[in-house]
């Protein structure tokens, strides 16, 4: 029996997606968009007078963020967890591997435009979920055997069906935790 293996890597994230990720998401509150379940978290914050100049993010709002990660790495709140999602996991291998282009500007955590809302939030992660996957549904088996090259630095050799399924579990993972989030939320 053959397998057609570009249906079964979308098959990863879709049935995930549309059962149980994003119906998560409805209704999501810009409260708790923002919601901090600790002191000292990471969060998505109003661009101030204050803010350096050299902060992430174009527009009115920034993400915190340091390179390398404090230890132990910060609590971070759903507001960050959906940007994440949106520009590190989705958003920059759409546009660099498929050419995908966003209204919020190009998805680089330097560039991108955040969201101060939890609806503009939704709207930039359908958004980069839809890009993903128009790209990876237009790969054929002999692309998703191919090695991913230049646009993964330090990950010129892997092949592209290891960058989807990784890229998958990553958006599984991390809208897990946004649900568990809205859970502690809704139970504080």
């Amino acid at each position: 029996m053959a397998v057609n293996w570009q249906e079964q890597v979308l098959e990863q994230l879709e049935w995930h997606w549309h059962g149980q990720a994003r119906p998560r998401l409805d209704g999501l509150t810009d409260e708790e968009y923002r919601w901090e379940p600790v002191a000292g978290g990471w969060n998505i914050r109003p661009r101030t007078e204050h803010t350096p100049p050299d902060a992430p993010g174009t527009g009115e709002w920034t993400i915190d963020f340091a390179y390398p990660e404090p230890q132990p790495a910060p609590v971070t709140t759903i507001a960050w967890r959906l940007a994440h999602v949106v520009v590190g996991v989705l958003g920059m291998r759409a546009q660099n591997h498929f050419g995908a282009t966003f209204d919020w500007g190009p998805a680089d955590y330097a560039a991108w435009r955040y969201a101060g809302t939890a609806g503009e939030a939704l709207a930039q992660l359908d958004a980069a979920h839809d890009a993903w996957v128009a790209g990876v549904r237009a790969l054929s088996e002999d692309e998703l055997a191919r090695p991913v090259g230049d646009k993964e630095p330090g990950h010129e050799e892997g092949l592209m069906a290891e960058l989807v399924l990784h890229i998958h579990r990553e958006v599984i993972h991390h809208l897990a935790e946004v649900a568990l989030l809205r859970d502690l939320h809704a139970h504080r």
